[in-house]
């Protein structure tokens, strides 16, 4: 088989996406990294339930099923079940995911199913016309919130750390080539995958993001983490965030020479994955990248290994479907 390009992964259906829509973006990078990761086509399912983010399905050539509110997850799982070689990406948004989908969000990690999901957050329900959505910040003022919000946002990265998902990551819409490159490196990860995609919606959260995006101030209110690398940031590079036995703080230095003792990121030490999950502004900068990989048993191969096991001399198969789980 000829090696497939991003084009080679654009349906003949047209983008019905508001001009200038973070989703553009974000499909741009998907179908770049479909193309990295090798599969052919009919290796890969996309699933979404509903929302904006949710026409994904129609836009990609590959398989894929547009299902209802919040459910994208248990079909999802039940499509990754019955054909674990498939590659099963679920597309959702903030309202769909962590609002009506929550509960099997949180199952779905607790599970360890094989899904790799991407939440495309613009903290608004767009779709619908712009209510309030679990992610709205405090203060917001929204369709339902016309005197601002009074709720308390959900940190979806912070949750999914919580929850226990072995792969974790957060990117930029407009950030093409670091949103492609985490859903390659999701794609490796046996179990779970979540990876948080920030996006503007141009009607309701036009400038939301602007200030991780100017290059007059993304420096200094955003932070990009690396394994194995410190935690710099700030337009001069001279300041780092550091996790000491009292918490993080930021730290400040002369950047031709900075301190030997700052905090190197681990992104398989799931306490620091805690703790730098949980920063947010003002007091500390966004912080952008894979905060957790680790290795975990997925439950679609715990599943198949006991299925397939001998039980008193009986084998049991499970006829053509059947998996041998090397």
């Amino acid at each position: 088989m000829n090696k497939l390009t991003p084009n080679d992964f654009a349906s003949n259906l047209p983008v019905k996406w508001c001009p200038g829509c973070g989703d553009f973006a974000i499909l741009t990078s998907v179908k770049k990294a479909m193309a990295e990761i090798g599969l052919p086509h009919e290796k890969y399912v996309v699933v979404s339930g509903i929302g904006c983010s949710s026409r994904f399905p129609y836009y990609v050539n590959t398989y894929g099923y547009h299902t209802i509110h919040g459910r994208a997850i248990p079909i999802a799982t039940g499509v990754k079940l019955s054909n674990p070689d498939l590659m099963v990406f679920v597309v959702t948004g903030d309202g769909d995911a962590m609002s009506i989908g929550g509960n099997h969000l949180m199952h779905g990690i607790r599970r360890n199913i094989g899904l790799k999901v991407l939440m495309f957050n613009n903290r608004i329900y767009a779709l619908t016309k712009g209510q309030a959505s679990p992610t709205t910040q405090k203060g917001s003022k929204t369709k339902t919130t016309p005197a601002g919000n009074n709720d308390y946002s959900f940190n979806p990265i912070a949750l999914a750390v919580s929850l226990g998902s072995p792969f974790v990551a957060r990117s930029m819409d407009s950030d093409l080539n670091s949103t492609s490159s985490i859903i390659v490196e999701a794609s490796k990860n046996e179990g779970f995958a979540f990876v948080e995609i920030i996006q503007k919606c141009v009607v309701f959260t036009d400038k939301e993001f602007d200030i991780f995006k100017n290059p007059e101030t993304k420096d200094e209110v955003s932070l990009k983490i690396e394994n194995g690398k410190p935690m710099i940031f700030g337009k001069n590079k001279n300041k780092a965030v550091v996790i000491e036995k009292s918490g993080p703080k930021i730290v400040e230095f002369d950047p031709t020479n900075p301190p030997s003792n700052l905090t190197v990121y681990d992104s398989s030490d799931i306490n620091m994955a805690r703790i730098v999950s949980s920063l947010t502004p003002p007091d500390f900068p966004l912080p952008f990248g894979i905060f957790l990989k680790v290795e975990k048993k997925s439950y679609e191969n715990m599943y198949y290994e006991e299925a397939n096991k001998d039980i008193d001399g009986i084998d049991v198969l499970l006829g053509e479907n059947s998996y041998e789980i090397n």
